[in-house]
């Protein structure tokens, strides 16, 4: 039976939308990478999210590829002659893609605190505060993340207690159980030595009395 071709649309659910969006990403990096590992090719890849984050994969420096590409593209303009209005366009969205992935770069080694040299106080301050709350959130999920190992201990240290307790309680009936087994043991030993000791007895008994009563008769 033939699979039936499943039908690509926009995802409506928010959610389901960035998780898709984060697997489809990393298979198609993955993909690009294994392309360029295998034909030994100049791979370069952007994406920009629907939130506009900037994601970017290169086999080399993202900066020599998209060199070569405008070189590239350049050449080709001065064949054909008068670029077309498209690749004009295409030419201006690339120039812009270009500055936002140097610009976010710096932005990222800034963060890492490289390249601080000629900023000023404001730009300074600016940076500490997105610092700051990088550093607050990251406090914060680790907190979650503490509690919720806290929790786990709290909960696996009671069940240890409750499985002590019923441990102990094994314990106590079975040595119940060995003291009841060894009592009877004992009164039956005790029980069964009484018995043979009468047994044994009750003849010697019977002599002493016989012979009791033929002393007591002088005339005899």
């Amino acid at each position: 039976m033939a699979r039936e071709k499943r039908r690509i649309k926009k995802i409506d659910n928010i959610t389901a939308r960035q998780v898709t969006f984060s697997k489809r990403r990393r298979g198609i990096f993955k993909k690009a990478d294994e392309l360029s590992v295998l034909c030994d090719a100049d791979v370069a890849l952007i994406i920009f999210s629907a939130t506009g984050k900037l994601f970017e994969f290169s086999s080399s420096r993202m900066r020599d590829i998209l060199g070569r590409y405008n070189l590239h593209a350049s050449n080709i303009n001065k064949v054909m002659g008068q670029p077309s209005p498209y690749h004009q366009l295409e030419d201006c969205n690339l120039s812009r893609l270009s500055q936002e992935v140097e610009d976010k770069t710096k932005q990222l080694r800034k963060l890492r605190g490289e390249d601080l040299e000629g900023l000023n106080l404001e730009e300074l301050q600016r940076l500490e505060k997105l610092l700051e709350s990088g550093l607050s959130r990251v406090s914060e999920k680790k907190g979650e993340f503490v509690m919720s190992q806290i929790s786990s201990l709290e909960k696996r240290g009671m069940e240890l207690v409750d499985e002590n307790r019923k441990l102990r309680e094994r314990v106590v009936t079975m040595e119940m159980a060995k003291t009841m087994a060894l009592k009877e043991a004992v009164e039956t030993e005790s029980a069964t030595t009484n018995v043979s000791s009468y047994e044994s007895g009750a003849p010697l008994e019977d002599d002493f009395s016989d012979t009791s009563l033929k002393l007591g008769l002088p005339w005899e």
